[in-house]
């Protein structure tokens, strides 16, 4: 079958969960045999299409003028040249059906498109940005986790927040018409979607709990891409190693860690990893928190990932967020690390505790010490952790039972062309 994904950025510009997903779900789509391509907005002045290939897959790159927040958020109204070269992809690749991984940035006429063409789309639920427009249901005025809309009100007070506003928060109702008026074209294209696909049960769970079609929505977890070479782990005498792998930014928790860290007795290193350049006054604040024993990595690469992941003894993943899966997580486990983890959201659903890792309490840091002490303190439980690691779904698995869902949304759809080989 021939299948475009639609992406709100992509890689090289952009290194997130989404668009490692999304490249390899296409390159491994492409692998067995499906036409496969990528449509996404580049950020960059001027307008214009262009086309390009990667490993078979082509990948068109849109662009109208630099993405500021602001114009991310009012995308989603109409932009006509973005509208247009998505338009000119659709015609050159003549898909059977798209794959909506992101929509932030883009305009919802772009779906209104693929109706107007009778093509199905399937929509994956990366985050809970249909919803909040935040994406991560953090507020900006607080950085507390939020329920959801509240007649639209409180996003109202969250975007003058994000605008640096915040102390005019009494105008936050004057906003919400607005925020009222996009989450109705949220609310239409998901309604409209063939398929939702949800990484995981919480997120299938809470997006049904505010109003999603639950008969349409299925748990499917991320696919894992095994390293090439497969990762080999070392052996040698050394201290305790935690890792803590990801963006530098509040919401993850790093800070939790570090301070966390600091207060464990006993041998131990904790290597952070992740680029200091978007949020450059954060990761700061890591250093001035962190000893000697603490060693800053940097961002890194694909390869270094698996590299760092080869070289230590548990990852850790203090989110204060409701992570929809964590890539990062199912990674450790591909090559036997246990994962210390927030009991927050899709994380308590996918770290066991005390079978594959542990939970503990978001933003704990007592709570966090304790756990980082008892790997020093109980000399065993590395290893029966170690032993209850069990292998996420490979991607090879993953696009296997995705194709179950293209073919379902196919079918129930009535696409005239049906899927083709």
């Amino acid at each position: 079958m021939r299948v475009l994904h639609l992406v709100h950025q992509y890689l090289p510009e952009y290194v997130g969960g989404t668009e490692l997903y999304t490249q390899a779900v296409a390159n491994a789509l492409a692998q067995a045999g499906h036409q496969t391509g990528v449509f996404y907005r580049r950020s960059a002045d001027g307008r214009g299409l262009e086309r390009r290939v990667e490993h078979g897959v082509p990948v068109w790159a849109a662009w109208a003028g630099s993405v500021s927040p602001r114009g991310r958020y009012l995308a989603i109204f109409g932009d006509r040249p973005v509208e247009q070269a998505f338009e000119r992809a659709v015609d050159d690749f003549s898909p059977d059906l798209v794959h909506v991984q992101h929509l932030m940035g883009l305009p919802a006429q772009l779906l209104r498109l693929l109706r107007r063409r009778s093509i199905p789309y399937v929509v994956t639920l990366h985050d809970y940005w249909w919803i909040c427009a935040n994406a991560q249901l953090l507020t900006n005025y607080g950085g507390r986790i939020c329920a959801g809309p509240r007649l639209w009100v409180n996003c109202g007070r969250c975007a003058l927040a994000r605008a640096g506003q915040d102390s005019l928060w009494p105008a936050a109702p004057t906003l919400a018409p607005l925020l009222a008026v996009r989450a109705r074209l949220q609310r239409r294209a998901l309604a409209q979607a063939a398929r939702l696909i949800a990484p995981t049960s919480f997120v299938q769970a809470w997006h049904v709990s505010h109003g999603l079609p639950g008969e349409k929505t299925e748990v499917l977890p991320h696919g894992i891409e095994r390293p090439d070479p497969p990762v080999s782990r070392t052996r040698a005498d050394h201290p305790l190693r935690i890792a803590c792998i990801g963006g530098l930014a509040w919401q993850k928790g790093v800070h939790v860690v570090v301070e966390a860290f600091e207060r464990l007795a006993g041998p131990a290193e904790l290597w952070v990893a992740g680029s200091e350049t978007p949020d450059p006054a954060y990761a700061q604040q890591l250093r001035g928190l962190a000893g000697p024993r603490v060693r800053f990595l940097g961002g890194l690469s694909r390869a270094q990932v698996w590299a760092c992941l080869a070289e230590v003894d548990v990852l850790a993943v203090p989110s204060l967020w409701y992570e929809a899966f964590s890539l990062i997580a199912h990674e450790a486990f591909l090559v036997g690390i246990p994962v210390i983890a927030s009991r927050l959201g899709a994380l308590a659903e996918v770290v066991h505790d005390d079978v594959d890792g542990l939970l503990v309490p978001p933003g704990d840091v007592g709570a966090w010490a304790a756990a980082f002490q008892r790997l020093t303190d109980e000399p065993s439980l590395l290893e029966r952790l170690r032993a209850g690691v069990r292998a996420p779904l490979d991607m090879a698995q993953h696009v296997q039972r995705l194709c179950g869902v293209y073919e379902r949304a196919l079918a129930e759809s009535g696409h005239p062309s049906g899927p083709r080989p």
